[in-house]
């Protein structure tokens, strides 16, 4: 049961890290997740308050920080609210559309078109559309450290 356990623990947290760069996968909450799995196999002994709101208030800011970075890099290049929106379309329908490319291509081209339905020029809107690759990449850079602290926290709290 141990070998079961921990091989459940390890699946979670890497379609964790997997869900940091890839939208689709459920990313913290896989994370957040595999702690659970562990109370339920091992026991709930080596949690207490502290873990859980510490573990909670990560997941928090990581929700929080995965739509305001990338919303930042949308508004940082002139991007207006539609632009936002596009882009977190293009984020979620983008994979399914075009399966290679489409994470990169899907909010570059939702931002860029929802800048052009506000009446924006097109190389304005291209240029908005580059922003939403930019918060893109940074939001991932944010999900993948603030994931590993989680793990790590984890590791160092039941050892």
């Amino acid at each position: 049961m141990d070998i079961l356990g921990w091989t459940l623990v390890v699946a979670l947290f890497a379609v964790g890290m997997a869900g940091a760069v890839y939208p689709v996968l459920p990313g913290a909450l896989a994370v957040y997740a595999g702690f659970f799995v562990y109370g339920f196999f091992f026991g709930w002994d080596a949690f207490g308050l502290w873990f859980w709101t510490v573990q909670t208030l990560i997941v928090a800011a990581l929700f929080a920080a995965d739509y305001a970075v990338g919303a930042l890099g949308v508004k940082k290049f002139g991007g207006s609210r539609a632009s936002v929106i596009g882009s977190t379309i293009g984020l979620i329908v983008g994979p399914f559309v075009i399966p290679a490319f489409g994470l990169l291509i899907g909010p570059f081209v939702g931002a860029a078109l929802g800048e052009l339905a506000v009446g924006a020029k097109p190389m304005p809107a291209l240029k908005v559309g580059l922003g939403a690759l930019v918060g893109l990449f940074s939001s991932m850079v944010v999900k993948v450290a603030l994931q590993l602290v989680m793990i790590v926290i984890f590791v160092l709290w039941i050892v």
